[in-house]
């Protein structure tokens, strides 16, 4: 069995980040979402993947390389432009060749991984199997009705009047008859080869499509809400041993997980929590479900369930910054200019909240 992971896609949910980063790489408690996919895939015994790439193919090659670091053979797949799923799947063809595949969103997680999963579909002998969850937005998801019976009878990419509220996981399983499917259909009104018509297509043509729901929490983390939601969940998760010894004038309060280098003074972490290799915390509270990323340096300040990206500054600001995600190398920092006021340089679709 083979892997194929999707990695391409702008992220527009997420800018201004991903003008400037791939939406798979932007990190859940300091690490990419798009590993959380890879460890998945090589966790259930698959070893050869490949990635779906785009506009940012070379972010994704320098921060996957070959796949070893995974314990995979990787090979990058270049899709001419977002076209859709089942465009991706058409791309991916030649790499895939007849082996039946697992196709994995790089930015979805999933709790528990996939192995279960990978060992269901081998065992059921089935031509698909698509995870469901229940949802309460089904119409910004793929959405299946089910029969009485459990079986598939419909898939409908984001209705405007869902008949269900099961929305289509981001993790799928094929073997080849996916390819004559997703040639068959047309592409939708958005222009794009969806896969939900080309699921579709397999039932129509009395293929077998075994539904499977979730049990466990599955996010989708295109949107800043779901990256602190997923962020939450994998802290609360985490095996965090804490670090050997705390400076005097400090505390360190629950799970918290200290990277190599961190220098802490005269401050109130509690967790859950993470901090990066070399991070300096200074006269400051870091509160639960926080990520810090390596390098960061927050000094006079307080913050709690965010996410702060590498390299990044915040000094001396007088309320605490709650449900926050910071980017690479930014400063948020208090300035003595006059006269006061608030100073912004903001990139387009930023969001600031003032209170």
């Amino acid at each position: 069995m083979k892997g194929l992971v999707l990695a391409g896609g702008k992220g527009t949910r997420l800018r201004p980040l991903t003008y400037t980063s791939a939406k798979q790489l932007v990190p859940v408690a300091n690490k990419p979402v798009l590993f959380y996919a890879l460890e998945a895939i090589v966790a259930a015994g698959i070893r050869e993947i490949g990635i779906i790439v785009g506009d940012t193919r070379e972010e994704i090659r320098a921060a996957v390389g070959d796949g070893s670091r995974f314990g995979a053979r990787v090979e990058y797949l270049e899709q001419e432009a977002p076209l859709g799923l089942a465009h991706a799947v058409l791309t991916a063809e030649p790499f895939l060749g007849d082996s039946p595949f697992v196709m994995y969103l790089g930015d979805n997680l999933i709790a528990g991984g996939i192995t279960s999963l990978v060992e269901e579909y081998e065992a059921l002998g089935a031509n698909c199997e698509i995870l469901l969850a229940e949802v309460s937005n089904p119409q910004q998801f793929g959405v299946a009705e089910l029969a009485a019976d459990g079986r598939v009878v419909r898939l409908v990419e984001k209705p405007k009047e869902p008949k269900s509220n099961l929305a289509l996981v981001g993790v799928y399983m094929f073997d080849h008859h996916i390819f004559e499917s997703a040639r068959r259909i047309r592409p939708s009104a958005r222009g794009e080869l969806e896969i939900t018509d080309a699921i579709q297509d397999l039932i129509d043509r009395g293929l077998t499509v075994h539904p499977h729901k979730v049990r466990g929490w599955w996010k989708d983390t295109g949107k800043l809400e779901d990256m602190l939601e997923a962020n939450r969940i994998v802290l609360e998760a985490l095996d965090m041993g804490g670090p050997s010894e705390v400076p005097p004038g400090s505390a360190i309060e629950g799970r918290v997980q200290v990277g190599p280098g961190v220098r802490l003074v005269d401050s109130v972490v509690r967790g859950p929590v993470i901090l990066g290799e070399g991070a300096v915390i200074e006269h400051a509270f870091i509160g639960p479900y926080t990520s810090i990323g390596d390098g960061c340096v927050l000094s006079g300040c307080e913050i709690e369930n965010s996410i702060v990206l590498a390299g990044s500054e915040i000094r001396d600001i007088p309320l605490r910054i709650d449900g926050s995600l910071i980017g690479r190398n930014v400063k948020i920092v208090k300035t003595d200019l006059k006269p006061k006021a608030y100073r912004f340089m903001v990139g387009d679709n930023s969001e600031v909240g003032i209170t």
